[in-house]
């Protein structure tokens, strides 16, 4: 019999449109291979026919507003939402969630508690990754390069050690949201305060002059390198998730050499995480050569436009492929837990 897979999605963060329409995406592919597919929205719970066909809306150019993303958490119950059949009768949970919420390790405690078997990182490796702070102190310790960053509120001294133009962003949101590149300090405090909208942790961060590049990560092994060439001077939620927007070169057209480096980066930073499944690992590389790893994605965008899937077709991996083997990691490691239990 095939194994009962609940899409888990939408979610009350600024990524809610994301995760929706990559939910379809998913939705579509392991149906085509077998699997028995129930999708369950955190906000409204199990979709209906009706409320599947919606997944395939496309993105917006902005994400909700801060009073659409309140009433939505207003509507969100996990308690009641983890008793539902849908959840703790499936051979495993596929989270498509994106934001703090959703994977910055509150799902996967929960889902943990409850003994739902699911698929992608857990709780710890999920509240690392979002945490930028403490994700760069583990990049270091893993002698991986990142930019030099102080967390709000900073010092004078601070600031002029991180110098302009500075980056600043919400700490544990992703999607580039409240994103900021200062040029004159008399702009950070409206940075800072745009920042705030959306987390009560900011971070800022020496903006590196760079060529960007972006490494998935399936199953420990580093997939393709991909390179991102935005319309806008920073890749943010509009060139993210407008077709067209953003040029997208899979594979990366650079030498040998820095492939190599890059997966080798991203690979470490997984690792050193303690990352499950799947990730997608950020990196600029600046005039002189150093590879600065921006931050990595425990749950990255499964969209038409994303960049997960992009990096594992160019690894000959296609969509379908790549959520199967996503789905058979979390089936395997739940039926390792089951047969640990059995023999306690």
């Amino acid at each position: 019999m095939s194994a009962r897979v609940t899409i888990l999605t939408g979610g009350s963060t600024p990524e809610r449109d994301v995760a929706l329409a990559g939910a379809g995406q998913v939705v579509h592919a392991l149906r085509e291979r077998g699997y028995r597919v129930t999708v369950v929205d955190t906000v409204t719970g199990p979709l209906d026919d009706a409320g599947e066909r919606r997944l395939t809306t496309p993105v917006g150019k902005a994400p909700p507003t801060a009073v659409e993303l309140e009433m939505l958490r207003r509507q969100e119950r996990w308690s009641a939402l983890v008793e539902k059949p849908a959840l703790h009768e499936a051979d495993l949970v596929f989270p498509v969630l994106h934001g703090r919420q959703g994977e910055g390790g509150a799902v996967q405690a929960i889902l943990e508690l409850a003994d739902i078997p699911f698929a992608g990182s857990d709780q710890l490796g999920s509240a690392v990754a979002m945490d930028k702070d403490m994700a760069k102190r583990l990049f270091r310790l893993a002698d991986v390069p990142t930019a030099a960053w102080s967390l709000w509120p900073a010092t004078d001294k601070s600031v002029a050690h991180l110098g302009l133009p500075l980056v600043v962003k919400p700490s544990r949101v992703g999607s580039t949201v409240g994103l900021t590149v200062v040029h004159n300090l008399e702009d950070l405090p409206a940075a800072v305060a745009d920042a705030l909208m959306y987390d009560d942790q900011v971070i800022l961060e020496r903006y590196i002059d760079g060529r960007e590049y972006t490494v998935g990560v399936l199953n420990g092994k580093a997939l393709a390198v991909g390179e991102i060439i935005p319309q806008h001077a920073v890749f943010d939620y509009e060139c993210k998730y407008t077709p067209g927007m953003t040029q997208e070169i899979f594979p990366a057209e650079i030498p040998e050499t820095l492939t190599r480096h890059l997966q080798h980066l991203a690979a470490a930073v997984h690792m050193a995480l303690k990352l499950r499944d799947y990730s997608r690992v950020d990196f600029r590389v600046a005039a002189d050569g150093t590879a600065y790893c921006l931050e990595v994605n425990t749950l990255p965008g499964l969209t038409s436009t994303s960049l997960f899937p992009q990096s594992a077709q160019a690894a000959g991996i296609d969509f379908g492929d790549m959520c199967d083997r996503i789905c058979r990691a979390g089936l395997q490691r739940a039926a390792r837990e089951q047969s640990r239990h059995a023999g306690e």
